[in-house]
C-alpha cells in the first residue's frame, strides 16, 4: 500500500475558547475556595482568642457573687480564694478545681461555682451552721454543726442554741447520737428545749423549759419518740409529769 501523510487534527477556534474558559473558571473557584478557607481559619482563630486569650471574657473579682454564707463563713475568705483567678478568661477557668478550694474555707460544708457571663462567678455555699453548744473548759462553749464538726467558739451559748452536756474528748458516738436526736426533734419540742445531756449514746436526756426531764435513750426511732412525747404532753398525765421516759416509745413511762 502506498504511504500517505497523516494530517494533524484541527481544533476549531471555538473549542479552544471553551477550553480556556473552563480553565479560567477552575482557577477562579480554586482561588475562591482558598479565600473562604482562609477566612474561616481567621475567624476561628479570632473566636478562639476572644474565648481563651483576650480580656473580653476575663474574670473580674468585683463581679463575684457569694451566697449562702450563713453565720459562720466569712465571705472575704471565699473571695480571697477566687481572687487568685482574677483576669483568667472564664472559658478557661477550672470551676471544679475552684470549688475544691472553696470547700477548704472554714465553715463551708458544700459549694457550687458557676460562671456569670461576661466577667463574673456565682458561688453558692452551704455553711456548717451550729446546732449545739458544748461546754469547753478552754473557750467557754464549742459550737458544733449537725455532723459534729466544730465551727466556732463562744464565751456564752448563742441565743436559741441548745446547750449539750457531753464530753468533747469522749466517745464520738455519744455526740453523734445527741446530734441525731436534735436533727429529728419536732419544731414544737425544739422550741421548748433548754438543754441536752448524755453520758453514752444510749442515755440521751432532754431538759424542757417547764422543768420536765425527758429520758430519750438512743437516737434510734427518734421520729416515733418525738410523736409519742408530743401526744403525752397533750394529756393530763403528761402535763403533770416531771419525768417522761420515751426510750421505749411503744411503752412510754411518766413519773411525777
Amino acid at each position: 500500500r502506498a504511504w500517505r501523510p497523516v494530517r494533524p487534527a484541527v481544533v476549531s477556534t471555538r473549542s479552544a475558547e471553551r477550553f480556556a474558559e473552563r480553565v479560567r473558571v477552575r482557577r477562579r473557584l480554586t482561588r475562591r475556595r482558598a479565600v473562604v478557607a482562609g477566612s474561616v481559619a481567621a475567624a476561628v482563630a479570632v473566636v478562639g482568642w476572644v474565648l481563651l486569650g483576650s480580656p473580653l471574657l476575663a474574670l473580674d473579682v468585683d463581679e463575684v457573687v457569694v451566697e449562702g454564707q450563713g453565720t459562720v463563713v466569712e465571705p472575704t475568705h471565699v473571695t480571697d480564694v477566687v481572687a487568685a483567678y482574677d483576669g483568667v478568661p472564664l472559658p478557661r477557668l477550672d470551676t471544679v478545681g475552684l470549688r475544691r478550694q472553696v470547700l477548704g474555707v472554714p465553715g463551708v460544708r458544700a459549694a457550687e461555682v458557676t460562671r456569670r457571663w461576661p466577667h463574673g462567678l456565682r458561688v453558692v455555699l452551704v455553711s456548717r451552721e451550729p446546732v449545739a453548744a458544748v461546754p469547753d473548759a478552754s473557750t467557754g462553749f464549742a459550737l458544733l454543726d449537725r455532723e459534729g464538726v466544730r465551727v466556732g467558739s463562744a464565751q456564752e451559748p448563742p441565743a436559741g442554741l441548745p446547750v449539750v452536756d457531753v464530753p468533747l474528748d469522749g466517745d464520738a458516738r455519744t455526740i453523734t447520737a445527741v446530734l441525731g436526736v436534735l436533727e429529728q426533734l419536732p419544731d414544737e419540742l425544739r422550741a421548748e428545749l433548754v438543754g441536752v445531756s448524755a453520758r453514752s449514746r444510749d442515755t440521751v436526756r432532754l431538759d424542757l423549759a417547764d422543768g420536765t426531764v425527758v429520758e430519750w435513750g438512743s437516737a434510734d426511732r427518734s421520729a416515733l419518740k418525738g410523736r409519742v412525747l408530743l401526744t403525752l404532753r397533750a394529756t393530763e398525765a403528761g402535763r403533770s409529769a416531771s419525768v417522761i421516759d420515751v426510750s421505749a416509745p411503744t411503752l412510754p413511762i411518766t413519773r411525777s
